[in-house]
């Protein structure tokens, strides 16, 4: 059976793909973060609206992501999920990100949101090591 977070996370890239961002902004917490790109990222569901709007005009409304394998690793109310992530556009051939999602599971069981990192570890590169 596929973990309850492959069908958000499917519904959310459809909500991407559809530029429907009030649907979109329930799928995170109200202090969620979004990496947009390596070294930037925004906090909050205003500024992630924001963020997708102007990626949206970017693609020329054109963005297209699926999900292409995933892994959810949960413990009690909190959930990492690692993913091939597809992201495609008029503008840009399809990459795949191997994307990292931190979820929370809230009081009322629904789950959301938490860090939304479609870059995964590609942020760490260019940093030297640290100690």
């Amino acid at each position: 059976m596929a973990h309850p977070l492959e069908e958000i996370i499917a519904s959310a890239d459809t909500a991407i793909v559809r530029e429907d961002f009030d649907t979109l902004l329930e799928f995170y917490s109200e202090d969620a973060v979004l990496v947009i790109k390596p070294g930037m990222s925004v906090t909050g569901k205003a500024s992630i609206r924001k963020a997708f709007e102007r990626i949206a005009e970017y693609f020329h409304h054109s963005v297209q992501v699926q999900q292409a394998g995933m892994v959810v690793l949960e413990s009690g109310d909190t959930a990492l999920v690692l993913a091939k992530t597809v992201v495609s556009a008029s503008n840009l051939p399809a990459v795949t990100r191997n994307a990292t999602y931190v979820f929370r599971r809230e009081s009322g069981g629904r789950w959301r949101c938490a860090i939304d990192n479609s870059y995964g570890h590609e942020l760490l590169a260019g940093r030297g090591p640290t100690a």
